[in-house]
C-alpha cells in the first residue's frame, strides 16, 4: 500500500507541536519520500532539524525548498535564521532582505534581521528594525523581547523594562524577557526586584546560562555573595567557555592551583588567538585574578599587561582632551572667581558628594555613610555632569565644561543645583542626605560648590601607586579609558593630584573634607566620626558595621566592603614594583 504523505504531514505537525522531533522528523521523510516535491513537508523538516540544533541539515532542506519555490518567504526568512544561527551573517542579512524585498511588512523576517545586527554590534540599527517589526506586529512578543534587550546594550535600562513588561504580558511563561527584565532592573540599581524576576525565568528554563550569570551579579550587588557563587558556578557548568562567566565566578570566589575553574581558564589560554579579542581581554584579566589568588605576582602582571594593552588597543582615549580639562578648571576657577559668585547656588544639604580617583577608598566611605539611618546609598551617579548639560544647552548651545562657566549667571548656578537636587530627591524622596560617589565629580568640585553650596564633598585619597595599581588590575564596563596604560594612568593621576590640590587652595577652607584610606584602615571609628562630623551628621555606631548594611553597590569593591577592614591591599604595589617603570616615571614627575 502506497504511503499518504499529506498524512505522514499531518502526523509531523502534531508530533512537532508535541516537541517530539525525532518522531516528527521522521513523518516529513515519508511524506517526502513519497511526495519528493512537497514544499510544506520540506519547510517543516528544516523547522523541526533548527529546533534539533542541526543547522547545516535544516538549510539544505530550506535551499531545497527554494530551488521549488524561490519566493516562498517563509523559506527565506527560516534560511536567515539558521545562516544566523551558524555565524553567517552577511548572507542571512541577505536572506532578510531578500523576504524584505518581496514583502516590506514581514514582521518575522524584521525581526529576524534585528537579531543579525544585534550580533554585528549595530544595535541602533537592531532597535530600528525591532521597532519596525513591532508595529507590523504588535503581539509579537519575541520582537518586544528583543527590543528589550538591544535597549540594555544601548544603556536604556528604563525604556527595556517598559518593553519587556509588554513582552511578559504577551507571553507570561517567556523565560528569556524574565531574563531580561531582570537585566534591565539590574542596570537600574533594583537588583532586589531583579533576583526573583530572575528565578523565576531559571524556574521556566534551567538551561539559561546567561540567567544563572546575572543572577549571580545581581546577588554579589546585594552582599549574598554564597549564594552568588553558587549562581556563578552553575552557570559555569552550563557554558564553560563563556569567558564573562569564568571571570565572574572570580569576583566572588578565590581560586587554588589545580581547581578545575583554574584549569578551565589555562586550556582555554592554550590557543589565545583563536578567541575573539573581547574573550582574550577577559581571559586575561580572569587568569590575573586566579595568579593573584594562588600568590603568583609576575604571572598576575604579565596577564594585566598584555589585557590592558588589547584594551586599550580597542578604545578611543584622548589624552590631550582630558588632561586639558582639568588644566582649564585649575585656570578659570580662581579664588576671585569663586568669591565674585558665591551665595547664588540651591541651597540644600541634602547631596553628599563623594570624589576621588577611582579604587581610593569611595565605595567604602559610602558603604559607612549608607550604614547610617539618616543616609540613602545612591552609588555612582552621571546626574551632576547631566545637570551640567543641560544648563549648557539652555536656551542655546554653550561651549563645553569648564569653559561654560564663564557664561553662567547666578540663576544658573541656582538651576544647576536645582536640577541636581531634583534627581536625588527622585532617587531618596524620604531620606535628610544621600551619597553619590562617582570619583570622577572631583573635576567639578568648584562648580558644585557654587551651583550646592551647603552639599558635603568628601575627597578619598590612598597611596598613590597602590590606587594607580588597583586601577589598572580591573577592566572596568565603562569609562576610565586613563586605566589601561600605566604610562598614561601615571599622568591622569598627577593631573587629578593637581587639580584637588587646587580645590583646597581656592574653595573655603575645610569645604572639601580628606579622608585617608590608610587612615580608615588604622583607625576606622576615628575616621567615620571625622566623616559624619563633616557631614553634620550624628553619630552612629552602625556604621562600624557598614559591612553587613544590605543595599545595592554595583562597582568593582562590591565584594570588599562586604568585608571587616582589612590591610592587605596596602602596600600592595610592591610586589610589582619592577614592572610598574613607566607608572612610577610618571608619578615622580612634577606637574
Amino acid at each position: 500500500m502506497a504511503a499518504n504523505p499529506d498524512r505522514h504531514f499531518d502526523l509531523g505537525l502534531e508530533l512537532e507541536r508535541q516537541g517530539k522531533f525525532e518522531a516528527a522528523l521522521a513523518n516529513y521523510d515519508k511524506a517526502l519520500a513519497a511526495k519528493p516535491d512537497f514544499v510544506e513537508a520540506l519547510n517543516n523538516r528544516g523547522v523541526v532539524l533548527e529546533a534539533m540544533n542541526r543547522q547545516e541539515e535544516a538549510l539544505a532542506s530550506y535551499d531545497g525548498v527554494l530551488a521549488l519555490n524561490p519566493g516562498l518567504i517563509t523559506a527565506i526568512r527560516n534560511r536567515g535564521n539558521v545562516l544566523n544561527a551558524l555565524d553567517r551573517s552577511d548572507e542571512a542579512l541577505a536572506s532578510y532582505d531578500r523576504a524584505l524585498a518581496l514583502d516590506p511588512d514581514d514582521a518575522d523576517a524584521c525581526n529576524g534581521r534585528g537579531n543579525v545586527l544585534k550580533k554585528l554590534h549595530r544595535p541602533g540599527e537592531a532597535e530600528a528594525m525591532f521597532r519596525r517589526a513591532i508595529r507590523l506586529n504588535p503581539e509579537s512578543a519575541d520582537a518586544h523581547c528583543n527590543l528589550g534587550s538591544v535597549l540594555i546594550d544601548l544603556g536604556k535600562p528604563a525604556q527595556a523594562e517598559v518593553v519587556l513588561r509588554r513582552a511578559i504580558a504577551l507571553r507570561p511563561d517567556f523565560a528569556v524577557a524574565l531574563h531580561n527584565l531582570g537585566t534591565a532592573l539590574i542596570g537600574l540599581d533594583r537588583s532586589d526586584e531583579a533576583v526573583p524576576m530572575i528565578q523565576r525565568a531559571i524556574a521556566l528554563d534551567p538551561s539559561l546560562a546567561g540567567a544563572h550569570h546575572n543572577l549571580g551579579v545581581a546577588l554579589m550587588e546585594l552582599g549574598r555573595l554564597t549564594e552568588a557563587r553558587e549562581a556563578a558556578e552553575r552557570a559555569v557548568a552550563l557554558a564553560p567557555r563563556q569567558l564573562s562567566y569564568l571571570r565572574q565566578l572570580g569576583e566572588v570566589r578565590r581560586y587554588a592551583a589545580g581547581d578545575s575553574y583554574f584549569t578551565a581558564l589555562q586550556a582555554l589560554a592554550k590557543h589565545p588567538t583563536a578567541l575573539p579579542v573581547d574573550d582574550q581581554i577577559t581571559l586575561h584579566f580572569a587568569l590575573a585574578k586566579a595568579h593573584a589568588d594562588i600568590g603568583q605576582p609576575q604571572e598576575e602582571f604579565q596577564r594585566l599587561l598584555a589585557g590592558n594593552a588589547l584594551k586599550r588597543a580597542q578604545i578611543d582615549y584622548d589624552e590631550v582632551a582630558v588632561l586639558g580639562e582639568m588644566e582649564r578648571a585649575r585656570t578659570i576657577f580662581t579664588s576671585e572667581f569663586i568669591r565674585a559668585r558665591e551665595g547664588c547656588g540651591e541651597p540644600s544639604p541634602k547631596p553628599i558628594f563623594i570624589v576621588g580617583m577611582p579604587r581610593s577608598g569611595t565605595t567604602l566611605v559610602e558603604q559607612i555613610l549608607a550604614s547610617h539611618p539618616d543616609v540613602r546609598g545612591a552609588g555612582e551617579q552621571t546626574l551632576f555632569e547631566r545637570a551640567i548639560g543641560d544648563v549648557r544647552s539652555s536656551p542655546h548651545e554653550g561651549p563645553p565644561y569648564p569653559a561654560i562657566v564663564l557664561q553662567m549667571s547666578g540663576t544658573h548656578f541656582r538651576e544647576l543645583g536645582a536640577r541636581y537636587l531634583a534627581g536625588i530627591q527622585q532617587l531618596a524622596p524620604t531620606a535628610s542626605h544621600v551619597t553619590d560617589k562617582m570619583p570622577t565629580n572631583f573635576l567639578f568640585a568648584g562648580l558644585i560648590h557654587l551651583a550646592l553650596p551647603n552639599a558635603t564633598i568628601i575627597h578619598t585619597v590612598r597611596d598613590p601607586v597602590d590606587t594607580c595599581i588597583s586601577c589598572f588590575f580591573r577592566l572596568f564596563t565603562e569609562v576610565n579609558f586613563q586605566t589601561y596604560d600605566l604610562a598614561e594612568l601615571g599622568r591622569y593621576y598627577r593631573h587629578y593630584k593637581a587639580l584637588t590640590a587646587h580645590w583646597h587652595r581656592v574653595l573655603p577652607t575645610q569645604r572639601i573634607l580628606d579622608v585617608s584610606y590608610e587612615d580608615m584602615v588604622a583607625d576606622l571609628e576615628g575616621t567615620a566620626r571625622r566623616i559624619l562630623s563633616h557631614c553634620g551628621l550624628p553619630w552612629n555606631s552602625r556604621c562600624l558595621d557598614f559591612h553587613l548594611t544590605e543595599r545595592v553597590v554595583r562597582t568593582a569593591s562590591a565584594t570588599q566592603v562586604r568585608q571587616t577592614i582589612y590591610t592587605r591591599s596596602i602596600g600592595r604595589w610592591r610586589a610589582y614594583e619592577p614592572l610598574l617603570g613607566p607608572l612610577l616615571a610618571e608619578l615622580q614627575r612634577s606637574e
